[in-house]
């Protein structure tokens, strides 16, 4: 827990005396919460089976792949699934006889194959037109068998629900990550600060706001082609570019409170007016639920060209905020008012400070609880999409497009149970999880 708030805070200043009575308020408390959490063998069982979860998604294309682990061809040793990274990273090449190798069908000296030898991108021409578990299949041994059959073209389930796995749990973590961001900024600055706290020239005011339209112009209006281009060339570099368009965004903020200085010279404009926080990010709370959030996902994934799971976890993250601020909001009007945050104050500590030092660290415990319920419901709204063929890429097989190839032959079984087992185990733990974090952290649920 300390290590995680280093990161996410990571000032190294100040005052040691409020670190360690911090320090041990936390050992106290965290301590606590582990052992309340233990005690709850569902909440176990939940934790165990997401880090089994966990483990298949980050090991998928070593438990299903068409690559080798390792192999010896001709007098050469390979390592084709680690060789793959390396050549997708572009810091080596594949040999000229490897380069578009069909690799089920080389002479190898000795190979080692994954326990599944398919990827889901991976057609058996043989074995198309839905081949169910227990039909007799095309295959030459029982190690190139479907465990959990074949779709219409010949696509093997199992790998499927393998990689679908990663793909859950990628939209689950980065879409609350992105909620969470935008959810503990905006809940801590409303609780912090109610509607009496936050003081600003009329100067300042006028010309942030002035400046914060251009800024939302140039940074994400004039960029909007760049921003959907970089979705369709990987997350990461999607990410590069929103981080620009807030850089930007800061940039013209900065230039607005510059500008505002010798203008709070003129009387007028030099007088401090209350902010009413609290108010407007609370109305904003109220809009976003005012709006049914499986229409408005559905809407913006329509209007975009060039579908993309990376965009279906961009639209969760943004459209489901409001749930992890309100519980922030409410920690930080408890927290702000205790002994500890009034020393600080009292020390000449900056409010900003105060907030991502001391407040905000010691209001993440609500969070923690709205994250895991926030990811099952990412993942089941996922899957929604999915199966309904919105925002994700026909080629892109998930948990949700295995269930709608169902819908369409409901003769092949096979693609209703597992994926749907799948989405019901997943959804169901990370609820048995929250619950467990619930009962654990609040002392009135404890037995």
């Amino acid at each position: 827990m300390n290590i995680l708030r280093r990161i996410l805070f990571p000032f190294s200043s100040g005052d040691k005396a409020l670190e360690k009575i911090q320090e041990k308020t936390d050992q106290s408390f965290w301590g606590n919460v582990k052992k309340q959490y233990r005690r709850n063998r569902l909440a176990m069982f939940a934790f165990y089976f997401i880090v089994f979860l966990a483990s298949i998604a980050l090991l998928a294309d070593f438990i299903a792949n068409e690559k080798p682990l390792a192999c010896s061809y001709k007098g050469n040793t390979y390592f084709p699934v680690f060789r793959s990274y390396a050549v997708d990273l572009g810091i080596s090449n594949w040999p000229a006889d490897l380069q578009n190798a069909t690799w089920k069908e080389l002479e190898y000296d000795w190979v080692v194959f994954p326990p599944v030898p398919y990827l889901p991108k991976n057609t058996d021409v043989a074995n198309s037109q839905f081949k169910s578990p227990f039909d007799e299949q095309e295959v030459k041994s029982w190690r190139w068998k479907h465990h959990l059959g074949t779709d219409d073209i010949g696509h093997d389930v199992l790998s499927s629900m393998i990689h679908g796995t990663r793909t859950a749990m990628l939209v689950g973590l980065i879409s609350m990550f992105i909620a969470s961001m935008i959810g503990i900024i905006l809940g801590s600055l409303a609780g912090y600060f109610g509607d009496q706290r936050l003081k600003a020239s009329r100067a300042s005011i006028l010309f942030i706001i002035l400046f914060l339209l251009f800024g939302l112009f140039y940074a994400f209006s004039s960029r909007s082609y760049i921003l959907s281009e970089s979705f369709s060339q990987g997350l990461s570099v999607f990410f590069v570019q929103l981080l620009l368009s807030l850089v930007i965004l800061a940039a013209f903020l900065g230039m607005g409170y510059l500008v505002a200085k010798p203008f709070k010279k003129i009387p007028f404009l030099g007088v401090k007016v209350n902010i009413p926080v609290d108010i407007m990010i609370s109305r904003l709370f109220e809009v976003m639920y005012s709006i049914p959030t499986l229409f408005l996902i559905i809407s913006i994934s329509a209007i975009i060209e060039k579908p993309s799971i990376y965009v279906v976890m961009v639209i969760i993250g943004f459209t489901s905020w409001p749930g992890i601020a309100r519980f922030i909001r409410a920690e930080l009007l408890r927290v702000r008012s205790l002994e500890y945050i009034e020393a600080a104050q009292a020390m000449g500590f900056s409010e900003f400070r105060i907030i991502f030092k001391h407040a905000i660290p010691n209001a993440l415990s609500s969070v923690f609880i709205a994250l895991a319920f926030g990811i099952a419901s990412a993942i089941l709204t996922e899957a929604f999409l999915s199966f309904l063929g919105v925002g994700v890429p026909p080629e892109q097989l998930t948990w949700g497009t295995l269930l709608a190839m169902a819908r369409t032959t409901p003769t092949a079984w096979w693609l209703a149970i597992f994926p749907g087992f799948a989405i019901f185990i997943t959804v169901t733990i990370f609820n048995l999880a929250g619950d467990g974090l619930t009962e654990a952290l609040d002392p009135r649920l404890r037995k």
